[in-house]
Protein backbone atom coordinates (compact mmCIF):
# COMPACT_ATOMS: atom_id res chain seq x y z
CA UNK A 1 0.00 0.00 0.00
CA UNK A 2 1.29 3.54 -0.83
CA UNK A 3 3.64 4.52 2.24
CA UNK A 4 3.09 1.68 4.18
CA UNK A 5 4.16 -1.33 1.98
CA UNK A 6 1.89 -3.46 3.72
CA UNK A 7 -2.29 -4.39 3.38
CA UNK A 8 -5.16 -2.68 5.73
CA UNK A 9 -7.71 -5.24 6.27
CA UNK A 10 -11.15 -4.73 5.16
CA UNK A 11 -14.08 -4.30 7.23
CA UNK A 12 -17.48 -6.02 5.76
CA UNK A 13 -20.50 -4.76 3.85
CA UNK A 14 -21.32 -3.29 7.39
CA UNK A 15 -18.90 -0.53 7.55
CA UNK A 16 -20.87 2.95 8.14
CA UNK A 17 -20.92 4.43 4.69
CA UNK A 18 -18.79 8.05 4.16
CA UNK A 19 -20.82 11.25 5.34
CA UNK A 20 -21.80 13.05 2.09
CA UNK A 21 -20.74 10.42 -0.63
CA UNK A 22 -20.86 11.56 -3.91
CA UNK A 23 -23.78 10.74 -6.35
CA UNK A 24 -21.70 8.42 -8.39
CA UNK A 25 -22.35 9.83 -12.09
CA UNK A 26 -24.52 12.49 -11.45
CA UNK A 27 -27.17 10.66 -9.41
CA UNK A 28 -28.39 8.08 -12.46
CA UNK A 29 -26.69 9.01 -15.20
CA UNK A 30 -25.85 6.46 -17.77
CA UNK A 31 -22.57 5.85 -19.56
CA UNK A 32 -24.70 6.49 -23.08
CA UNK A 33 -25.93 9.81 -21.26
CA UNK A 34 -25.24 13.27 -22.95
CA UNK A 35 -24.47 14.79 -19.39
CA UNK A 36 -23.55 13.75 -16.35
CA UNK A 37 -20.99 13.76 -13.12
CA UNK A 38 -18.03 11.19 -12.82
CA UNK A 39 -16.70 10.78 -8.92
CA UNK A 40 -12.98 9.68 -9.01
CA UNK A 41 -12.02 9.22 -5.39
CA UNK A 42 -7.71 9.68 -4.84
CA UNK A 43 -6.08 8.39 -1.46
CA UNK A 44 -3.97 10.83 0.04
CA UNK A 45 -2.02 13.70 -1.69
CA UNK A 46 0.39 11.94 -3.30
CA UNK A 47 -1.39 12.65 -6.47
CA UNK A 48 0.16 16.37 -7.65
CA UNK A 49 -2.54 19.11 -7.88
CA UNK A 50 -1.13 19.05 -11.73
CA UNK A 51 -2.51 15.80 -12.41
CA UNK A 52 -5.62 16.07 -11.01
CA UNK A 53 -5.89 19.00 -13.11
CA UNK A 54 -5.01 17.19 -16.15
CA UNK A 55 -7.05 14.53 -15.88
CA UNK A 56 -10.29 16.43 -15.03
CA UNK A 57 -9.41 19.09 -18.25
CA UNK A 58 -8.74 16.00 -20.25
CA UNK A 59 -12.37 13.83 -19.63
CA UNK A 60 -14.05 17.02 -19.75
CA UNK A 61 -12.49 18.39 -23.35
CA UNK A 62 -13.07 14.39 -24.12
CA UNK A 63 -16.64 14.50 -22.83
CA UNK A 64 -18.40 17.07 -23.59
CA UNK A 65 -21.54 18.03 -21.42
CA UNK A 66 -19.66 15.74 -18.71
CA UNK A 67 -18.09 16.84 -15.38
CA UNK A 68 -15.12 15.22 -13.28
CA UNK A 69 -14.91 15.72 -9.64
CA UNK A 70 -12.52 14.33 -7.48
CA UNK A 71 -12.74 13.56 -4.32
CA UNK A 72 -9.51 13.03 -1.76
CA UNK A 73 -9.86 10.30 0.63
CA UNK A 74 -7.51 8.98 3.38
CA UNK A 75 -5.82 5.67 4.05
CA UNK A 76 -8.25 5.42 7.11
CA UNK A 77 -11.37 5.69 4.38
CA UNK A 78 -9.95 2.75 2.53
CA UNK A 79 -10.26 0.80 5.83
CA UNK A 80 -12.95 1.79 6.74
CA UNK A 81 -16.00 3.16 4.10
CA UNK A 82 -14.65 2.13 1.12
CA UNK A 83 -16.47 -1.14 1.82
CA UNK A 84 -19.86 0.40 2.22
CA UNK A 85 -19.60 3.21 0.01
CA UNK A 86 -18.59 0.89 -3.01
CA UNK A 87 -21.40 -1.46 -2.22
CA UNK A 88 -24.06 1.24 -2.14
CA UNK A 89 -26.28 2.13 -5.00
CA UNK A 90 -24.64 6.05 -4.52
CA UNK A 91 -21.06 4.38 -5.10
CA UNK A 92 -18.16 6.66 -6.71
CA UNK A 93 -17.26 5.60 -9.97
CA UNK A 94 -13.41 5.33 -10.37
CA UNK A 95 -11.25 4.57 -7.28
CA UNK A 96 -7.81 4.52 -5.75
CA UNK A 97 -6.66 1.80 -3.35
CA UNK A 98 -3.49 0.22 -1.97
CA UNK A 99 -2.03 -2.44 -4.05
CA UNK A 100 -2.29 -5.24 -1.54
CA UNK A 101 -5.97 -3.70 -0.30
CA UNK A 102 -7.69 -4.81 -3.89
CA UNK A 103 -7.41 -8.56 -4.17
CA UNK A 104 -9.89 -7.86 -0.83
CA UNK A 105 -12.18 -5.40 -2.92
CA UNK A 106 -12.31 -7.99 -5.86
CA UNK A 107 -13.11 -10.53 -3.88
CA UNK A 108 -16.36 -9.07 -2.62
CA UNK A 109 -17.89 -8.02 -6.39
CA UNK A 110 -16.60 -4.48 -6.46
CA UNK A 111 -14.81 -3.59 -8.92
CA UNK A 112 -15.47 -3.70 -12.39
CA UNK A 113 -13.70 -5.98 -14.93
CA UNK A 114 -11.48 -3.81 -17.27
CA UNK A 115 -9.83 -6.15 -19.26
CA UNK A 116 -11.62 -5.31 -22.08
CA UNK A 117 -9.39 -2.11 -22.16
CA UNK A 118 -5.97 -3.36 -20.33
CA UNK A 119 -4.58 -3.37 -23.72
CA UNK A 120 -4.82 0.38 -23.99
CA UNK A 121 -4.05 1.02 -20.83
CA UNK A 122 -0.87 -0.36 -21.50
CA UNK A 123 -0.48 -4.13 -21.47
CA UNK A 124 2.69 -6.04 -20.78
CA UNK A 125 4.38 -2.25 -19.98
CA UNK A 126 1.72 -2.36 -16.46
CA UNK A 127 4.10 -2.78 -13.62
CA UNK A 128 3.75 -6.91 -13.27
CA UNK A 129 3.44 -7.17 -9.52
CA UNK A 130 0.38 -4.67 -9.45
CA UNK A 131 -1.33 -6.73 -12.35
CA UNK A 132 -0.96 -10.06 -10.16
CA UNK A 133 -2.87 -8.03 -7.14
CA UNK A 134 -5.48 -6.45 -9.20
CA UNK A 135 -6.11 -9.71 -11.39
CA UNK A 136 -8.61 -12.42 -10.95
CA UNK A 137 -8.79 -15.67 -12.97
CA UNK A 138 -7.11 -14.20 -15.35
CA UNK A 139 -9.29 -10.90 -15.94
CA UNK A 140 -8.01 -7.03 -14.41
CA UNK A 141 -10.07 -5.08 -12.43
CA UNK A 142 -7.82 -3.06 -10.71
CA UNK A 143 -5.05 -1.64 -12.90
CA UNK A 144 -1.84 -0.17 -11.43
CA UNK A 145 -1.65 3.51 -10.70
CA UNK A 146 1.92 4.65 -9.03
CA UNK A 147 4.70 2.34 -7.20
CA UNK A 148 7.18 3.13 -4.97
CA UNK A 149 10.27 0.49 -4.42
CA UNK A 150 12.73 -0.30 -1.83
CA UNK A 151 16.75 0.74 -2.86
CA UNK A 152 19.92 -0.10 -0.72
CA UNK A 153 20.76 3.09 1.10
CA UNK A 154 24.30 3.83 1.75
CA UNK A 155 26.86 6.76 2.40
CA UNK A 156 30.62 6.72 1.57
CA UNK A 157 31.83 7.56 4.83
CA UNK A 158 30.11 4.04 5.96
CA UNK A 159 30.69 1.89 2.81
CA UNK A 160 34.15 3.31 0.83
CA UNK A 161 33.84 -0.50 -1.19
CA UNK A 162 32.94 -1.36 -4.61
CA UNK A 163 29.09 -1.42 -5.02
CA UNK A 164 28.02 -5.22 -4.99
CA UNK A 165 26.67 -6.56 -8.15
CA UNK A 166 25.39 -9.94 -6.43
CA UNK A 167 23.04 -11.24 -3.62
CA UNK A 168 26.08 -13.16 -2.05
CA UNK A 169 28.99 -10.02 -2.28
CA UNK A 170 26.19 -8.14 -0.59
CA UNK A 171 25.89 -10.32 2.48
CA UNK A 172 29.52 -10.91 2.36
CA UNK A 173 30.55 -6.47 2.56
CA UNK A 174 27.76 -6.87 5.26
CA UNK A 175 29.49 -8.94 7.17
CA UNK A 176 33.21 -7.24 6.56
CA UNK A 177 31.24 -4.08 7.71
CA UNK A 178 29.96 -5.20 10.76
CA UNK A 179 31.29 -4.17 14.17
CA UNK A 180 29.89 -4.26 17.88
CA UNK A 181 28.49 -0.83 17.50
CA UNK A 182 27.35 -1.11 13.65
CA UNK A 183 24.88 -3.44 11.49
CA UNK A 184 26.74 -3.82 7.67
CA UNK A 185 23.07 -4.90 6.85
CA UNK A 186 20.28 -2.99 8.96
CA UNK A 187 17.92 -6.34 9.87
CA UNK A 188 15.73 -5.65 12.57
CA UNK A 189 13.85 -9.62 12.83
CA UNK A 190 10.20 -8.41 12.25
CA UNK A 191 10.71 -6.29 9.19
CA UNK A 192 9.51 -9.15 6.77
CA UNK A 193 9.31 -6.28 3.61
CA UNK A 194 13.20 -7.09 3.21
CA UNK A 195 13.27 -10.58 4.34
CA UNK A 196 10.92 -11.51 1.22
CA UNK A 197 13.93 -10.65 -1.75
CA UNK A 198 16.11 -13.48 -0.39
CA UNK A 199 13.24 -15.80 -1.14
CA UNK A 200 12.11 -14.38 -4.28
CA UNK A 201 16.20 -13.93 -5.46
CA UNK A 202 16.59 -18.22 -4.69
CA UNK A 203 13.48 -18.78 -6.56
CA UNK A 204 11.04 -19.24 -3.53
CA UNK A 205 7.61 -18.07 -2.98
CA UNK A 206 5.42 -17.32 -0.16
CA UNK A 207 2.32 -19.27 -1.76
CA UNK A 208 1.47 -20.95 -4.93
CA UNK A 209 -2.51 -21.09 -5.76
CA UNK A 210 -2.90 -25.24 -6.93
CA UNK A 211 -6.40 -25.46 -8.23
CA UNK A 212 -8.49 -23.88 -5.61
CA UNK A 213 -6.50 -24.29 -2.80
CA UNK A 214 -2.93 -22.06 -1.57
CA UNK A 215 -0.21 -24.22 -1.34
CA UNK A 216 2.45 -21.94 0.98
CA UNK A 217 6.16 -22.14 0.06
CA UNK A 218 8.34 -20.83 2.76
CA UNK A 219 9.54 -24.90 3.77
CA UNK A 220 10.62 -25.24 -0.01
CA UNK A 221 13.76 -26.15 -0.47
CA UNK A 222 14.22 -22.83 -2.76
CA UNK A 223 12.64 -20.34 0.09
CA UNK A 224 14.60 -22.32 2.56
CA UNK A 225 17.58 -21.60 0.87
CA UNK A 226 16.87 -17.83 1.06
CA UNK A 227 16.07 -17.60 4.65
CA UNK A 228 18.93 -19.42 5.21
CA UNK A 229 20.72 -16.66 4.16
CA UNK A 230 18.56 -14.04 5.70
CA UNK A 231 19.70 -15.52 9.06
CA UNK A 232 23.25 -15.28 8.04
CA UNK A 233 22.43 -11.55 7.97
CA UNK A 234 21.04 -11.74 11.06
CA UNK A 235 23.66 -13.22 12.88
CA UNK A 236 26.44 -11.94 11.22
CA UNK A 237 25.82 -8.79 9.62
CA UNK A 238 23.33 -7.13 12.00
CA UNK A 239 23.13 -5.59 15.59
CA UNK A 240 19.03 -5.02 15.60
CA UNK A 241 17.54 -6.89 17.74
CA UNK A 242 15.47 -9.89 16.88
CA UNK A 243 12.24 -8.62 17.87
CA UNK A 244 12.56 -5.15 16.36
CA UNK A 245 10.97 -3.77 13.61
CA UNK A 246 11.77 -1.82 10.70
CA UNK A 247 10.47 1.93 12.19
CA UNK A 248 12.35 4.34 11.64
CA UNK A 249 15.93 3.05 10.04
CA UNK A 250 16.58 6.54 9.70
CA UNK A 251 17.95 6.75 13.23
CA UNK A 252 20.62 4.63 13.07
CA UNK A 253 21.36 5.41 9.97
CA UNK A 254 22.36 9.00 10.64
CA UNK A 255 23.70 7.89 13.87
CA UNK A 256 26.53 5.84 11.64
CA UNK A 257 25.37 2.33 13.10
CA UNK A 258 24.44 1.12 9.81
CA UNK A 259 26.57 0.15 6.69
CA UNK A 260 23.60 -0.75 4.88
CA UNK A 261 19.79 0.01 4.88
CA UNK A 262 16.84 -1.20 2.54
CA UNK A 263 13.86 1.07 2.46
CA UNK A 264 11.47 2.49 0.63
CA UNK A 265 12.91 5.39 -1.99
CA UNK A 266 11.30 7.55 0.26
CA UNK A 267 13.11 7.05 3.02
CA UNK A 268 15.85 9.55 1.16
CA UNK A 269 13.62 12.55 2.33
CA UNK A 270 14.15 11.30 6.34
CA UNK A 271 17.96 11.54 5.72
CA UNK A 272 18.07 14.90 4.19
CA UNK A 273 15.56 16.02 6.70
CA UNK A 274 17.33 19.05 8.54
CA UNK A 275 18.99 18.49 11.71
CA UNK A 276 16.56 20.41 13.62
CA UNK A 277 13.48 19.49 12.14
CA UNK A 278 10.69 17.29 14.17
CA UNK A 279 12.15 14.29 13.04
CA UNK A 280 15.77 15.12 12.42
CA UNK A 281 17.90 14.11 9.62
CA UNK A 282 21.75 14.10 8.80
CA UNK A 283 21.87 16.00 5.48
CA UNK A 284 25.46 17.02 6.68
CA UNK A 285 26.51 14.42 8.14
CA UNK A 286 25.74 10.93 6.64
CA UNK A 287 23.69 11.83 4.74
CA UNK A 288 25.59 14.43 2.93
CA UNK A 289 26.73 12.02 -0.26
CA UNK A 290 23.56 9.68 0.22
CA UNK A 291 23.66 7.12 -2.69
CA UNK A 292 21.95 3.90 -3.01
CA UNK A 293 21.58 0.88 -5.87
CA UNK A 294 18.78 -1.58 -6.41
CA UNK A 295 19.28 -5.35 -3.92
CA UNK A 296 21.34 -7.30 -6.48
CA UNK A 297 20.30 -10.38 -7.55
CA UNK A 298 22.03 -14.38 -7.48
CA UNK A 299 23.80 -13.14 -10.79
CA UNK A 300 26.12 -10.68 -11.64
CA UNK A 301 24.21 -7.60 -13.11
CA UNK A 302 21.06 -9.07 -11.91
CA UNK A 303 18.07 -7.44 -9.44
CA UNK A 304 16.61 -9.39 -7.07
CA UNK A 305 12.62 -8.47 -6.80
CA UNK A 306 11.22 -6.69 -3.85
CA UNK A 307 8.49 -5.72 -2.52
CA UNK A 308 6.93 -2.55 -3.70
CA UNK A 309 4.14 -0.84 -1.94
CA UNK A 310 1.64 1.98 -4.02
CA UNK A 311 -1.60 2.08 -5.48
CA UNK A 312 -4.05 0.54 -7.94
CA UNK A 313 -7.06 2.40 -9.93
CA UNK A 314 -10.42 0.54 -10.19
CA UNK A 315 -13.83 1.19 -11.55
CA UNK A 316 -16.23 0.51 -9.42
CA UNK A 317 -18.84 -2.76 -10.17
CA UNK A 318 -21.64 -0.15 -8.79
CA UNK A 319 -20.64 2.68 -11.61
CA UNK A 320 -23.71 4.08 -13.49
CA UNK A 321 -21.37 5.11 -15.83
CA UNK A 322 -18.83 2.77 -16.48
CA UNK A 323 -17.90 3.62 -20.12
CA UNK A 324 -17.01 7.08 -18.41
CA UNK A 325 -15.02 5.46 -15.55
CA UNK A 326 -13.13 3.47 -17.85
CA UNK A 327 -12.32 5.89 -20.09
CA UNK A 328 -10.94 8.18 -16.96
CA UNK A 329 -8.66 5.60 -15.92
CA UNK A 330 -7.21 5.43 -19.56
CA UNK A 331 -6.40 9.29 -18.74
CA UNK A 332 -4.98 8.26 -15.51
CA UNK A 333 -2.62 5.92 -17.02
CA UNK A 334 -1.62 7.97 -20.32
CA UNK A 335 1.56 9.32 -21.29
CA UNK A 336 1.17 12.62 -20.68
CA UNK A 337 -0.93 11.49 -16.92
CA UNK A 338 1.99 9.63 -16.14
CA UNK A 339 4.38 11.78 -17.05
CA UNK A 340 3.27 14.21 -14.20
CA UNK A 341 3.62 11.54 -11.74
CA UNK A 342 6.62 10.36 -12.62
CA UNK A 343 8.17 13.98 -13.02
CA UNK A 344 7.06 14.07 -9.09
CA UNK A 345 9.03 10.91 -7.84
CA UNK A 346 6.41 8.60 -8.12
CA UNK A 347 6.99 5.33 -10.05
CA UNK A 348 5.00 5.22 -13.08
CA UNK A 349 2.25 2.47 -13.84
CA UNK A 350 4.34 1.82 -16.84
CA UNK A 351 7.90 0.70 -17.13
CA UNK A 352 8.82 2.49 -19.94
CA UNK A 353 7.46 5.77 -18.63
CA UNK A 354 10.43 5.66 -15.71
CA UNK A 355 12.28 7.74 -18.08
CA UNK A 356 10.09 10.81 -16.98
CA UNK A 357 11.38 10.12 -13.15
CA UNK A 358 14.28 12.98 -11.92
CA UNK A 359 17.45 11.59 -12.73
CA UNK A 360 18.98 11.13 -9.35
CA UNK A 361 20.73 8.08 -9.01
CA UNK A 362 18.22 6.82 -6.03
CA UNK A 363 15.10 7.32 -8.22
CA UNK A 364 16.72 6.09 -11.26
CA UNK A 365 17.35 3.13 -8.49
CA UNK A 366 13.79 3.04 -7.26
CA UNK A 367 12.66 2.60 -11.00
CA UNK A 368 15.11 -0.53 -11.51
CA UNK A 369 13.67 -2.45 -8.41
CA UNK A 370 10.12 -2.08 -8.69
CA UNK A 371 10.57 -3.20 -12.54
CA UNK A 372 11.24 -6.68 -10.82
CA UNK A 373 9.06 -6.44 -8.14
CA UNK A 374 6.69 -9.11 -7.06
CA UNK A 375 3.51 -8.90 -4.90
CA UNK A 376 2.05 -11.14 -1.75
CA UNK A 377 -0.32 -13.31 -2.87
CA UNK A 378 -3.30 -12.20 -4.36
CA UNK A 379 -5.51 -13.47 -1.90
CA UNK A 380 -8.53 -11.86 -0.23
CA UNK A 381 -7.34 -13.62 3.41
CA UNK A 382 -3.81 -12.20 2.94
CA UNK A 383 -4.62 -8.84 4.60
CA UNK A 384 -5.22 -11.26 7.71
CA UNK A 385 -2.19 -13.08 6.99
CA UNK A 386 -0.39 -9.92 7.15
CA UNK A 387 -1.88 -8.48 11.02
CA UNK A 388 -1.64 -12.09 12.19
CA UNK A 389 2.18 -11.14 13.02
CA UNK A 390 2.88 -15.01 11.89
CA UNK A 391 5.44 -13.71 9.52
CA UNK A 392 7.22 -11.61 11.56
CA UNK A 393 7.14 -14.11 14.64
CA UNK A 394 8.93 -16.67 12.51
CA UNK A 395 11.47 -14.59 11.31
CA UNK A 396 12.08 -13.71 14.80
CA UNK A 397 12.42 -17.09 15.51
CA UNK A 398 15.12 -17.27 12.35
CA UNK A 399 17.23 -14.21 13.58
CA UNK A 400 17.67 -15.89 16.86
CA UNK A 401 19.20 -18.79 15.21
CA UNK A 402 16.52 -21.66 15.48
CA UNK A 403 16.24 -24.41 12.61
CA UNK A 404 15.30 -22.77 9.45
CA UNK A 405 13.39 -25.49 8.48
CA UNK A 406 11.53 -26.10 11.33
CA UNK A 407 10.31 -22.87 11.58
CA UNK A 408 9.06 -22.50 7.87
CA UNK A 409 7.04 -25.70 7.77
CA UNK A 410 5.17 -24.57 10.78
CA UNK A 411 4.87 -21.22 8.59
CA UNK A 412 3.32 -22.62 5.92
CA UNK A 413 0.83 -24.38 8.04
CA UNK A 414 -0.47 -21.57 9.50
CA UNK A 415 -0.52 -19.74 6.12
CA UNK A 416 -2.58 -22.26 4.51
CA UNK A 417 -4.73 -22.61 7.71
CA UNK A 418 -5.76 -18.70 6.94
CA UNK A 419 -5.65 -18.45 3.03
CA UNK A 420 -7.87 -21.73 2.47
CA UNK A 421 -10.64 -20.45 4.75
Amino acid sequence: MNKKLGAIALLGASAVALAGCSGGAGGGASSAAATGTLTVWLVGTDTPQDARDYLKTTFEKEHSGWTLNIEQKTWADTSDNYVAALSSNDAPDVVEVGNTQAPGFISQGLFEDISDIQSTLGGSDLLKSFVELGSDAGSLYAAPYYAGSRVVFYSPSTFTGTVPTTLDQYVADGVAMKTATKSGIYAPGKDWYNALPYVWAHGGEIAVKNGDKWDAQFSSDKSVAGLTQLQQVYTQANIAPADADETDPQVPFCAGEVGFLSAPAWMKWSVLAAADAKAPGCPDTVGKDLAAFALPGMTAGSVAPVFAGGSNIAVAAKSDAKDMAKSAVEIMLSEGYQKILGENGLIPALTSFAKYLPTDEITTQAAKAAADSKAVPASPNWAEVETSGIIKDALVKIAQGQDVKTIATALDTQIEAILNK
